[in-house]
């Protein structure tokens, strides 16, 4: 870079301040796992979730456990799509000067659905229709049991 005068215009290389993509972008714009035509039912909400499960007031300690039976569960039963529902998350009454992320489990329930032992037989995680919790809940999509 050479000298810088005033009154002309900075050049940088510099990378902008990129914000890390949403979870509802990042699982929109995910590659598609399962088969496209139901893959569009599901989307449009014309599939109805065989089971479904609440996760709303627990902890992220309490929710782990109990998410991952539930699904382990779900695919030994033969089920193939599943409905989780983490809630949006609560506004704080004060943020104080760190923002804080809301919706803990909304965030970290599609990491969890990825990670051993769930990935192995989660093919698919997509938020749901508004008619099934929007963007509170997600569809999880199974693999076939073997």
């Amino acid at each position: 870079m050479g000298d810088f005068r005033i009154g002309e215009t900075a050049t940088t290389n510099l990378p902008g301040s990129q914000l890390a993509p949403s979870v509802s972008e990042r699982l929109a714009h995910a590659p598609v796992q399962m088969d496209h035509g139901t893959h569009k039912k599901m989307l449009r909400g014309k599939l109805k979730p065989e089971a479904r499960i609440d996760l709303h007031g627990m902890t992220l300690a309490q929710a782990h456990p109990v998410l991952t039976r539930f699904i382990l569960g779900a695919h030994e039963d033969g089920l193939r799509l599943v409905l989780v529902i983490t809630g949006k998350g609560k506004d704080r009454d004060d943020p104080g000067p760190i923002p804080i992320r809301r919706g803990v489990l909304k965030h970290q329930v599609p990491n969890w659905l990825h990670m051993p032992p769930l990935g192995r037989v989660v093919l698919d995680v997509r938020e749901a229709h508004i008619r099934h919790g929007g963007t509170g809940a997600y569809y999880v999509y199974l693999r076939r049991a073997r």
